[in-house]
């Protein structure tokens, strides 16, 4: 049997880890509160915004990977539809998982609280 830390553990770690390193974390979804799955919106300042999911691999492991950035634009326009067209993704990950936990992490290279040195 997978030993695996429950979600709502989890990402209670990830939001003290970012708040005791002078950032911001909160959840936008609720998901299961122990099996559930966790999708994170990491951000740096509140911009260059990415999306991270753990992804199952051959072997059976899962690994956190990219799945999403917000492009940005210098026609407002234009980058008003990229970031519409990101938080929709979000919008629309949350529908279709009811476990699914989204949690925002806001802080300076928030790869590193999930073990990449990006």
């Amino acid at each position: 049997m997978d030993a695996r830390i429950p979600a709502h553990i989890e990402v209670s770690g990830f939001i003290r880890a970012v708040e005791a390193e002078g950032g911001f974390g909160t959840v936008l979804n609720k998901g299961e509160r122990d099996a559930g799955t966790i999708m994170l919106v990491l951000i740096e300042n509140g911009d260059n915004a990415r999306i991270y999911e753990r992804m199952p691999q051959l072997d059976g492991s899962r690994v956190w990977q990219c799945t999403r950035r917000q492009q940005t634009s210098p026609d407002f326009g234009e980058s008003l539809t990229m970031r519409l067209a990101f938080s929709d993704y979000i919008e629309t990950r949350g529908r279709q998982d009811p476990d699914l936990w989204i949690v925002e992490l806001d802080v300076a290279k928030p790869e590193r609280f999930i073990g990449l040195g990006v």
